[in-house]
């Protein structure tokens, strides 16, 4: 006896193994998923789309402000390293507002930062224009080991002037005339010669107080390695 072996056509095998992909699967796992989402009702399904929401919101932040904090991390290469030498400029109470004898000054003061590497600051005396309420904002200086003070402002000098005899280690830039008015220029020192204290150092306002400045700041720096 001769057994027979049925053969499938192939558009017939090809049907059957289409029916036998995992589409069925997939329409049943849709159909059931959106059975079970109506089941859950209204309400909890915006719950549970705001929650995704939040975590989303959280995942994306956290993500920027790793990156923010990595870039604050960074070393600044702009940054310069500092002496330890502090140079301090009193002010009257239009500090170093544009235009007055006080910003140029200060210019002055950034120019010899550039050149020096000192650090520079200023204080303005508020308050009473005068030598006696310029005195406590002076002493402020003095006690913040202020290596070079400056004074912009007729009170600031005057209080300058008479504390630079009691703190012989701190070099003074004074802009004005002298006190005992000498018409020297700012790079004069008065060493011994009964006019100022060797370490005062007067700068006329003018045109090249900038620069006059500068110089006398830088000078008193380098004098101190």
């Amino acid at each position: 006896m001769v057994k027979r072996v049925r053969q499938v056509p192939p558009a017939r095998r090809a049907k059957a193994m289409r029916g036998g992909t995992p589409r069925p699967r997939l329409t049943r796992a849709a159909r059931s998923a959106w059975l079970w989402l109506q089941e859950l009702g209204g309400r909890t399904i915006a719950l549970l789309a705001g929650a995704v929401v939040v975590v989303a919101a959280v995942a994306v932040t956290g993500y920027f402000l790793s990156r923010t904090e990595t870039e604050r991390r960074l070393p600044d290469t702009r940054a310069r390293s500092y002496k330890d030498v502090d140079a301090c400029l009193l002010t009257g109470k239009d500090g170093i507002t544009a235009g007055t004898t006080a910003a140029a000054v200060w210019q002055g003061m950034q120019d010899a930062s550039l050149r020096t590497h000192a650090r520079v600051s200023y204080v303005p005396v508020t308050g009473e224009q005068s030598a006696a309420n310029a005195g406590p904002y002076l002493n402020g200086l003095l006690q913040r080991s202020c290596d070079v003070v400056l004074a912009a402002g007729s009170p600031e000098v005057e209080a300058a002037e008479r504390a630079a005899p009691l703190h012989r280690t701190v070099d003074f830039v004074l802009v004005g005339d002298s006190g005992s008015g000498s018409g020297d220029s700012g790079s004069a020192q008065h060493a011994g010669s009964g006019k100022s204290p060797a370490n005062v150092t007067f700068a006329r306002p003018g045109d090249g107080l900038r620069a006059e400045v500068a110089d006398a700041v830088e000078r008193q720096v380098g004098a101190r390695g």
